[in-house]
């Protein structure tokens, strides 16, 4: 295959896809088209992915509530700051989420390990009598560094591209590589494929 089709065609699409290749490589995976599993993944980064479960004995009834009712659509994952004494990192993915979901979360913190960002900070800032707040340290640019790899190593965009002339429409490209339908749709649109993508789905209808 010609190696230029291979890539995105803007510099910050092919820098998360060099990156990308470099995870599924580590990861023993030889075809663009297979598809990878961030559980297995996650032991090569040190990290430990436990159940909600196992830690829900230890939270008290209001954060239950706030972790899975009030506030469950405003966190996907977290990650420990602290290390086990065996090196690995805790990781705690929202068990309201559905599993496509949790592997686009999961491979986002993959991705920040094997790019060496340093992890967001929280910081609790007064604001009056009445309580506190809690400020997260945000990078946006590491945050869409490891997010955009990880999702450039779950959807390869050289098979991508095939999908795409095939014919087939983001939820059967989300079936096959088992990410949502809108991780699949973010890396059309950021490997500029979307107007080939909407043509092809358009002629195929036509069919």
């Amino acid at each position: 295959m010609n190696a230029i089709t291979e890539f995105p065609p803007t510099p910050k699409g092919r820098d998360f896809e060099i990156k990308a290749l470099g995870l599924r490589d580590f990861a023993g995976l030889r075809r663009d088209d297979q598809r990878l599993d961030p559980f297995e993944l996650a032991r090569y980064a040190k990290l430990l992915v436990v159940d909600y479960e196992q830690i829900e004995p230890f939270l008290s009834g209001e954060t239950r509530e706030e972790l899975l009712q009030g506030s469950k659509d405003s966190w996907s994952g977290g990650a420990c700051s602290q290390r086990l004494p065996d090196g690995r990192k805790l990781i705690i993915l929202n068990p309201t989420h559905s599993p496509n979901r949790q592997n686009a979360t999961l491979m986002e913190e993959i991705s920040h390990v094997f790019l060496g960002h340093q992890p967001s900070r929280l910081a609790v800032r007064t604001l009056n009598k009445q309580g506190k707040t809690i400020a997260r340290d945000y990078r946006p640019e590491i945050e869409e560094e490891a997010y955009g790899v990880g999702a450039a190593a779950l959807v390869p965009f050289a098979s991508l591209k095939r999908f795409i002339r095939r014919g087939k429409t983001s939820r059967e490209i989300a079936k096959h590589f088992n990410v949502s339908r809108d991780l699949v749709e973010y890396r059309i649109k950021i490997s500029k494929l979307w107007d080939e993508y909407a043509s092809s789905i358009l002629v195929n209808r036509e069919y």
